[in-house]
């Protein structure tokens, strides 16, 4: 059956022009005018864009099915745009060794969109010796990180970087040096002093910023960022990317949308870590992203249960949900064309999680038909009760937006139409 996306404007890495993209059996088979199709998709006024790609999502599953499963979680991901996520190892048991990495593959195999899973660093992400990467690069792994945790020890770090750089895959590093950070629940400054909460300074960040920065520099390694969130942190990675390090980095959408000021009403949904910083560290987040040195957009779609998140703002687990507001969020905020939005989602955090020839490459005749279909000029009301997640611990209930996920396509199956599920 031919399937058939009429009236588009594709955009890609190649630029940006109208016509209709027809799919059969998993892959492109024609790009051009005036095609038929079995099934037609309407995409007037629409852009037809590669798949989106998250580097950066919790899955929860295994230990944690009560917040969300793989199943569940690929639903907020197609509803998104997004064609692939890349699962976080910090699951009950951690993704630490081949056994739970391959649980893992088997559940995502019955996800909608295409489920890849991170490796930890070290074993349970404690910290203390290096995880089995070998056994899970051999099972396809190509992001590792101990997320929740930054690795402490940098003598551990480098040889990490070492053995990564070996395998060749990539190491992404959750960057807070856990002295600095310990007991902090948000931003130290001037907020968390009017509330009387601790806070987690910016230097707790950038210090492990600036320590891996000097790895890489001195193993000739790569070394990737997860959700940077200071003008400090940004401006080191700029430099090193002008050097010609092999340094990569993201930001979250919650650190170019919110500052700490919005946890003046103690709720603890704007509870995250890394925390959302002062207003400055914002828009610093969004200059990276115009000016390249922040390579992609990731959501740290984190969920957790409505009585975890109802706790005190002290007590609360940090996180917040992503998956289904990313693209929105990032169209309405960031002062951006859309194709560079799209890139920032799409082909770049691809190239990092090393899924070039499957995710995020140009549309074109043979390509694997992984695509974004959406209204950039919808307006639209987040409401966290209408989300494919099992959580609801959305930041943005009642924000309006601009720009709607109207059909998503993975491996040539039509899983969102006109943003409807098709299970």
């Amino acid at each position: 059956m031919i399937t058939t996306i009429k009236g588009g404007l594709v955009v890609d890495q190649n630029g940006e022009h109208t016509a209709d993209v027809a799919v059969e059996d998993g892959r492109i088979v024609a790009v051009g005018p005036d095609l038929s199709g079995d099934e037609v998709l309407d995409a007037a006024g629409c852009v037809v864009a590669p798949g989106l790609v998250d580097l950066h999502t919790h899955l929860r599953q295994p230990g944690a099915e009560e917040a969300e499963t793989i199943e569940t979680g690929g639903w907020a991901a197609v509803r998104g745009g997004f064609a692939a996520v890349v699962a976080m190892p910090n699951t009950d048991p951690p993704i630490d060794c081949a056994s739970v990495v391959q649980e893992v593959l088997a559940l995502g195999r019955r996800a909608p969109c295409d489920v890849y899973t991170s490796g930890a660093i070290t074993v349970g992400r404690r910290g203390d010796r290096l995880a089995p990467m070998a056994e899970m690069a051999a099972l396809g792994v190509r992001l590792f990180t101990d997320d929740g945790n930054g690795v402490q020890e940098a003598g551990l770090m480098r040889r990490a970087m070492e053995y990564a750089a070996g395998l060749g895959v990539v190491l992404a590093q959750h960057c807070e040096v856990d002295s600095l950070a310990a007991g902090g629940h948000m931003h130290e400054g001037e907020w968390s002093s009017r509330l009387g909460i601790p806070g987690v300074p910016a230097e707790a960040e950038e210090l492990m910023v600036m320590r891996d920065i000097a790895l890489s520099r001195f193993t000739g390694a790569p070394v990737h960022f997860q959700h940077l969130s200071t003008g400090g942190s940004i401006a080191m990675v700029r430099a090193a990317r002008e050097a010609g390090l092999a340094v990569t980095a993201e930001v979250a959408t919650h650190h170019f949308t919110l500052t700490d000021e919005a946890c003046a009403s103690y709720d603890p949904v704007f509870k995250v870590n890394p925390p959302l910083r002062p207003a400055e560290d914002r828009d610093a987040v969004r200059l990276g992203l115009a000016d390249g040195a922040v390579d992609a957009i990731a959501t740290d779609h984190a969920p957790h249960t409505p009585d975890a998140k109802e706790r005190p703002f002290d007590q609360a687990p940090p996180g917040m949900l992503g998956l289904e507001t990313a693209l929105a969020l990032a169209l309405t905020e960031l002062d951006l064309p859309v194709g560079e939005v799209v890139g920032l989602l799409s082909w770049r955090p691809a190239a990092i999680a090393g899924l070039s020839g499957v995710h995020g490459g140009p549309i074109g005749p043979g390509a694997p038909a992984n695509l974004c279909v959406f209204d950039p000029d919808e307006a639209w009301t987040v409401d966290p009760g209408e989300s494919a997640s099992r959580s609801r611990n959305n930041p943005y209930a009642g924000r309006r937006v601009r720009g709607r996920v109207r059909h998503t396509i993975v491996n040539g199956r039509c899983v969102l139409v006109d943003q409807q599920m098709r299970p």
